[in-house]
């Protein structure tokens, strides 16, 4: 069984309770627009990270993480990429490796807009954990957690890191 912190489109910024809830899991997975090596550095000192790049991220960032990972995680098949559009909307580069073979977990960024859907097409679960950075037009910084049990994919749940631009944050999780 593994816990994860999943989040995305931090460009640079990380606070204290973001700390705190990834610190619980055992694993994060960072999907693009990470922002900076700073992130990346302060990330792996936490947990194991899996991460991909995003489009704001540079050379350095480019360097060392890739645009699309596919792994497996106990036995769920995962897809984590930064611009990946979500059910009915892909990215139209995506599509033939969706087609040819889905993963069980399809995991995308980029948007800002939080998003868990499952999508019966290609049978998959399809999760954006919105934005857990300061940049941006959304609203409410949020990130992802969930387990991973075997096959399953349980126990999710959205928690909201505060409003954009203010250091006020909430606390607690919703489970879905």
């Amino acid at each position: 069984m593994r816990r994860i912190a999943l989040l995305s489109d931090t460009h640079g910024h990380l606070d204290d309770r973001l700390i705190d809830l990834i610190g619980v899991c055992d694993e994060i997975w960072h999907a693009g627009d990470i922002g900076s090596c700073a992130v990346t550095d302060r990330l792996m000192q936490i947990r194991p990270l899996r991460a991909v790049c995003g489009n704001i991220d540079g050379a350095d960032l480019r360097l060392q993480f890739p645009q699309i990972l596919r792994f497996n995680c106990e036995e769920v098949d995962v897809l984590l990429t930064h611009i990946g559009g979500y059910p009915g909307n892909y990215n139209q580069h995506l599509l033939p490796l969706l087609r040819g073979n889905p993963p069980k977990l399809f995991i995308s960024g980029h948007s800002h807009i939080l998003k868990v859907i499952f999508d019966p097409k290609f049978q998959m679960l399809h999760i954006n954990p919105g934005a857990a950075g300061q940049h941006g037009f959304h609203v409410m910084r949020t990130i992802v957690r969930f387990t991973i049990d075997g096959d399953q994919i349980k126990n999710l749940e959205v928690v909201e890191l505060g409003k954009r631009g203010s250091s006020t944050t909430e606390t607690g999780g919703t489970p879905l």
